[in-house]
């Protein structure tokens, strides 16, 4: 399961096709083209077997317009700057949709984990949260788990800025475990939320998810919530794939089989009919989700997809090229702007709780996170009513007049 390539000229090509619908300023709309900063830093780590190891770290904050900037910090091989600052501005204008207090930001290290003993990667965690000590805070920049880091990795940062700085700051890093300020929900809220927004989009088009055919592309926290989600309305999911394979069952799996044989065995592989991770998202399905990494679907395999509704439970899992081909087969694209909003929702309210010292409950959490979710679902169902248009379009135009709103009211220096 590899992600395709990633790049800044199609989120502008996306963006340039909400401004007839926003009242965006040429300062506003320069403010969001350029990331507030984006640093790399060489982190050198002492291995097990005594050499010296130096790996190549990032951070971007794209904006604080609105707020502290918030994203997450990814460990990935291959990891590079401009990633992390296209990722970055779908953070803002992800926050901007949900209403939320925040800018966007990105970051992490270009490391596979998986090479890592713990040790090792909690020197590089240490490492890496020193050279971004002067730089984030919460109420400067704030991270949070993304793809190859966890609640673990959360706890390290956590430690190594109180080391830094001589004071335990919680709303510093958010996703971290419940005994250090964590919140419930942490896991759950952006596959549940993907759920939800596929729930309503087709109740909105008149379609029932009772027995309808879902595949899962992408079967970790995320896809796994999705599933279970769906299943509980009635849905049937027939295949979900991981990073060694898939499995299929044409009437549905039994999930909670499935949970436990991968909790198990660290694979689906093995439960039900095998298949490849590429014919779970060729599948002729109602409801393909995305819960992988961006680029799942682009322009080598758009052609193939067959699913009538295709969701991004994660960032930018549809490149642009792909999602033109997608419409054009009347094939809906639920946008990550709208889909995977509840994981930065469950992190904003994390941050609150941890500035206000008061924590809520697992239900409390849950009640908040669907209500933010429905909010911002149902303005961009009446934008796209109001302006014909698609959910993504929708979306930008949302955010963007949000943003320009607060770029205007804040001014710029002379």
């Amino acid at each position: 399961m590899r992600a395709s390539g990633l790049n800044w000229q199609g989120l502008m090509e996306q963006l340039h096709q909400a401004l007839p619908y926003c009242e965006v300023t040429d300062q506003s709309l320069a403010y969001f083209k350029y990331p507030k900063r984006t640093l790399s830093v060489n982190l050198p780590v002492r291995m097990d077997d005594g050499r010296v190891q130096v790996f190549r770290g990032y951070r971007t904050v794209h904006s604080t317009a609105r707020g502290p900037s918030m994203g997450g910090i990814r460990y990935k091989a291959g990891l590079n700057a401009h990633e992390c600052e296209v990722l970055a501005a779908i953070m803002t204008l992800k926050a901007a949709v949900a209403d939320l207090p925040l800018g966007g930001a990105k970051g992490g290290v270009d490391v596979d984990p998986a090479t890592l003993s713990p040790h090792e990667l909690q020197g590089l965690t240490r490492r890496y949260t020193s050279e971004l000590v002067e730089l984030i805070g919460r109420n400067e920049d704030i991270l949070a788990p993304d793809v190859g880091t966890d609640e673990q990795i959360m706890a390290w940062v956590l430690d190594a800025y109180s080391e830094n700085t001589g004071e335990t700051e919680n709303g510093v890093v958010v996703g971290k475990p419940l005994t250090l300020g964590g919140s419930y929900g942490s896991k759950d809220a952006r596959g549940r939320s993907a759920a939800l927004v596929a729930l309503r989009v087709l109740e909105a088009n008149g379609q029932s998810m009772r027995q309808a055919r879902v595949a899962v592309y992408g079967f970790g926290n995320v896809g796994r919530r999705a599933a279970q989600t769906l299943a509980a309305q009635g849905a049937l999911v027939v295949a979900v794939s991981d990073q060694d394979g898939a499995a299929f069952a044409s009437g549905g799996l039994d999930l909670d089989a499935l949970v436990a044989h991968r909790e198990m065995h660290g694979t689906v592989l093995g439960f039900g009919m095998a298949i490849t991770p590429e014919e779970v998202a060729e599948l002729d399905v109602d409801v393909l989700m995305l819960a992988y990494d961006y680029g799942a679907i682009h322009a080598g395999n758009a052609h193939a997809i067959r699913a009538r509704y295709v969701v991004e439970a994660t960032n930018r899992a549809v490149l642009p090229e792909a999602e033109r081909f997608l419409e054009g087969q009347g094939v809906i694209v639920l946008p990550d702007l709208v889909a995977s909003i509840g994981g930065l929702v469950v992190n904003y309210l994390e941050w609150v709780q941890d500035a206000s010292n008061f924590f809520w409950n697992e239900d409390e959490i849950e009640r908040a996170v669907d209500s933010r979710v429905n909010a911002a679902l149902d303005s961009v169902l009446a934008f796209m009513t109001q302006h014909d248009v698609n959910m993504r379009t929708a979306a930008y135009a949302i955010a963007l007049n949000r943003l320009n709103n607060a770029t205007v009211m804040r001014g710029v220096y002379p």
